[in-house]
């Protein structure tokens, strides 16, 4: 085979996976995104899908290649600006556990939050809504933990930050999908603008408690870590967290599965800190991101990881404390949790 043909075969391979990628994610997008009706959607799909392999077919067909790539490009490109054009709302029918979004009041190292969720569960879908209000006084920072959910394997986990301010308690922060009534998480649908991007602003008894004492189908594991670092960081990366909290109450956002989820959002968060860590793979694999932190030394390392984890599992404790008003002391039973290394660990005084 000549040189010549040897390139024009491997233009053509390439032409048809990208016609092939492009008419898949066309097709997913009109299934997800598209018309309500579900008629006219599986009809959208069906066209997108024949034009992709009509185009793919056409190229064994050289005089038609170029006749039928233009066509599925321009399909294409129809596709993409009226997905595009979709934007985020916070207008909608929203399920009642994230129906109230949450605020800061900035005053010096006053933060005031309003909207923090304190549900009484009595199974995952009937609850009473209750939320108050609390002051934070920046100084009475003492740490920052990450929470780690599990319930499909090592590889993939529900990760959110818990902040202690000590006798003022704990404010969990989880980010998630905001999902309608109508609506139920798809990983897939979570690519095509489905859902607005949601911070679920918790008393750690409604987020914690619902992960270890409630949810059942499928059960979580959940494991609960003391970050070390300064305690300037922590301060830096709760404002952080309160100011994005009040942009989303003025401009929306769209939740997506890769690229703007529970574990890439805390990483942008943490780059309001200088010396924070580099993007990682496991970051994606958010099952991961304890064994990361782990090693880069954010958590305690006098031990080895595998039992500062087994320490960390809180679903015990949980369920015995139950709704009790001392939760949060209570999942960290210091007969249990690894004791703190003195002068760097957790920002205590």
């Amino acid at each position: 085979m000549s040189v010549r043909r040897f390139i024009e075969h491997a233009g053509v391979f390439i032409a048809g996976l990208l016609v092939a990628a492009s008419g898949a994610w066309a097709a997913l997008a009109v299934f997800y995104a598209g018309p309500q009706v579900d008629s006219v959607r599986n009809g959208l799909c069906a066209l997108v899908a024949i034009v992709s392999l009509a185009t793919l077919a056409a190229f064994f067909r050289p005089h038609w290649r170029c006749r039928a790539g233009g066509v599925h490009l321009l399909l294409f490109i129809v596709i993409l600006g009226w997905f595009c054009s979709i934007t985020p709302s916070n207008q909608r029918d929203w399920q009642a556990d994230a129906a109230v979004l949450s605020s800061a009041s900035i005053e010096g190292n006053t933060v005031t939050v309003r909207n923090i969720r304190n549900f009484e569960y009595r199974s995952e879908t009937d609850y009473t809504p209750s939320y108050y209000d609390r002051r934070f006084d920046l100084d009475k920072l003492e740490g920052v933990d990450l929470v780690a959910s599990y319930w499909m394997g090592p590889a993939v986990a529900h990760i959110f930050l818990s902040f202690d301010f000590g006798v003022d308690g704990h404010l969990a922060v989880s980010i998630e999908t905001r999902k309608e009534k109508s609506e139920s998480y798809s990983t897939l649908g979570g690519l095509f603008r489905q859902y607005e991007l949601y911070y679920a602003v918790a008393d750690e008894r409604d987020v914690i408690r619902l992960r270890t004492n409630v949810r059942r189908d499928p059960p979580e594991q959940v494991y609960l870590y003391r970050m070390q670092g300064p305690r300037a960081n922590g301060q830096r990366l709760f404002l952080d967290y309160m100011q994005k909290l009040n942009a989303l109450v003025d401009t929306p956002e769209f939740y997506n599965t890769l690229t703007t989820n529970c574990t890439t959002n805390i990483w942008m968060h943490t780059l309001v800190n200088a010396g924070h860590l580099p993007f990682s793979w496991k970051i994606l694999l958010s099952g991961y991101v304890p064994d990361y932190l782990y090693e880069a030394g954010r958590i305690d390392q006098r031990v080895a990881f595998a039992e500062v984890k087994a320490r960390a599992l809180v679903n015990g404790r949980a369920q015995a404390a139950d709704a009790a008003a001392d939760f949060s002391r209570r999942i960290r039973d210091s007969d249990v949790m690894p004791a703190e290394q003195p002068g760097t660990a957790s920002y205590r005084r």
